[in-house]
This record gives structure tokens, sequence and C-alpha cells, in this order.
């Protein structure tokens, strides 16, 4: 399929002929890469949507997909439009949702990511204060992992994260405004057999299970480093888990050995329930702090949660 080039202004032609369902199929495409379950997942049959994408390409006066036996793959232009489609729709769904908050009554809605270590302390304490100033604000926290909570960031799924950058190029995507540095412990069950060993080193833990955060994130990416310090390969017995809950069920119920922030193993190690073992891991490890888009504003709700954040920090 080809199409001509354009030499004059294209924006106010897309704004005029594209309509709020042409990108509601071009986000569904970014995700099933088939027009059926994409027709599927926006209500419409695969005629339809047959003929709302060709109706979009010529719009755009460019191929946005090629076309293939097992469905359907971007092209290099077509990536960025369903990159955007898939964070607009994102944009539009949270925004009609604290739009339906608002009008039966409620202050607004404010959603955030937030990696473990953060949660506990100065995200809980923030969530709580401001749950006490606005009782009917609709908070939703989602992530657990500074990748996981930077995807949704880029998506638009969340309005902020607390956490610190996943990869090196990030920066170029996001703000980063520092809050706090992240200790980090190894723990493990009380009563096993490691908590007798006066001096335990990290090469005796390598034949032991171990439960790992997923490669991709800070901490795990830490963890490696210190392993190849030590001459050390990755423990052959490994559990990848980015579930802090199922990490901590998991550690209490086995003779694994896992790293996590302290903030997490606290109560769990006061209430004897966890052991914290002598050895040094994350000396490293970056400062965790608040995320937001480049050039994005933040709504009001956002700004009072981000300045929450911060005056818990300095405290």
């Amino acid at each position: 399929m080809e199409y001509r080039k354009t030499t004059v202004n294209a924006t106010p032609r897309l704004i005029n002929r594209l309509r709020l369902k042409h990108w509601a199929l071009l986000a569904a495409l970014a995700e099933t890469r088939t027009l059926h379950e994409a027709a599927t997942r926006i209500n419409v049959t695969q005629p339809s949507a047959t003929k709302m994408l060709a109706d979009i390409e010529l719009a755009f006066e460019f191929v946005l997909f090629e076309r293939h036996s097992r469905g359907l793959r971007p092209t290099a232009l077509g990536e960025e439009v369903v990159v955007y489609a898939r964070q607009s729709q994102a944009s539009l769904s949270r925004f009609i949702e604290g739009l339906d908050v608002k009008r039966r009554g409620g202050p607004g809605l404010l959603v955030l990511g937030a990696i473990m270590g953060a949660a506990p302390d100065l995200v809980a304490r923030a969530v709580a204060r401001i749950k006490q100033e606005r009782p009917l604000l609709n908070i939703r926290m989602v992530g657990e992992t500074s990748d996981q909570i930077s995807t949704s960031l880029e998506r638009h799924d969340i309005e902020l994260a607390v956490g610190r950058f996943a990869s090196l190029l990030q920066h170029n995507l996001f703000d980063f405004a520092p809050l706090s540095n992240e200790i980090m412990q190894v723990v493990v069950r009380r009563g096993h057999a490691l908590v007798r060993r006066k001096q335990p080193q990290l090469e005796t833990l390598m034949a032991l299970p171990w439960i790992l955060q997923p490669v991709t994130s800070p901490a795990r990416q830490l963890l490696e480093e210190e392993f190849a310090r030590a001459a050390l390969s990755t423990p052959p017995n490994v559990v990848e888990c980015a579930s802090v809950f199922a990490t901590l069920q998991l550690l209490q119920t086995s003779e694994a050995v896992a790293v996590l922030p302290e903030s997490v193993v606290r109560d769990h190690v006061k209430a004897g329930l966890l052991r914290v073992l002598p050895i040094p891991i994350g000396t490293d490890l970056k400062g965790f702090g608040v995320l937001t888009r480049k050039n994005e504003v933040l709504s009001e709700v956002a700004a009072t949660f981000v300045a929450l954040l911060h005056q818990f920090a300095q405290q």
C-alpha cells in the first residue's frame, strides 16, 4: 500500500479525521497484533476494524502495519503511532475514571507506582496523611520493582512513580527528584541453619535456594554485581519473584535466602519470623525518588502527594 507524500501541515487533517475509536483500535493492535482480537476488544466487527485501519493509514498517508501470516507488525513510523495511541488511551481512561469519581462527589483519583522498599515508609505515610486530609480521594498504587513501575509510567498507566531509573537512558523520558536511600538485607526464616553461623559468607549461600527479583530490576542487577565482585556465579537454584508478599511467604516456608529492603522485612524481623544475616549487600544501590514524565504538569492532587513525600523524606 502506497500513499502520496504530503507537503502541508497534517495536524488539522488528522484531528478532523481520526476519532476516539480509531485511537482505541490502534491501542488494541499494539497489544494483540491481530485485527480479529483488536476488533473484539473494542466491540466492532473485523470488517469494520479493517476499514477503520485503512482510514487511519489514509489519514496519516503512510503505512502503519506490515501484514504477515501471523498478524500485523508495526512499521518504524507505525510503532511511534501505536505507542502514542496506547499512552493516550491510558491517560483518557484515567481522566474519565477521575472525572467519574468527582461526579459522584469524590475529590478525584491518584494512580501511582512504588517500589517495595519505599512503600512501607515514605509512601505509606504520605498516603495516610493525604487520606486524612481528603478522605474520599481514590488512590490506586501499583508495582513493586523499578522496572515494572517505570514501564507503567512510560505507558501513562500511572501519573507518578516512587522508584529509581531502571535503565541508563530513562533520564531522557523521566525527571527524577531524590527522596531517600534503601538498605538491603540478606534474610532467612527463623530456625534456618545459617542463623547459628557467626560469620556467614556470601559464597556459603550459593548451594541454597534463592528467591530473587527479576533480572531487569535495579536491586537484582546490584546483587549480580555483588556476585561478580566475589567471583561467584548466580546461584543455580533460583525462584524469580517480583511480588514482595509471595517472597515473604516463600522465605518463611523454605530454606531459601533472599535480599530485600530493610523497610520491607522490618516487621517480620521484629516478630521473629525472619532473621537478618550479617552480610553487607547493596552499598552501591542508588537512592530512590519521585519519577515523573518530562514536560508534563502533575495534577493538583499528585503535586500535593509529592510534596508530602519530600516532607517525610526530610524528617
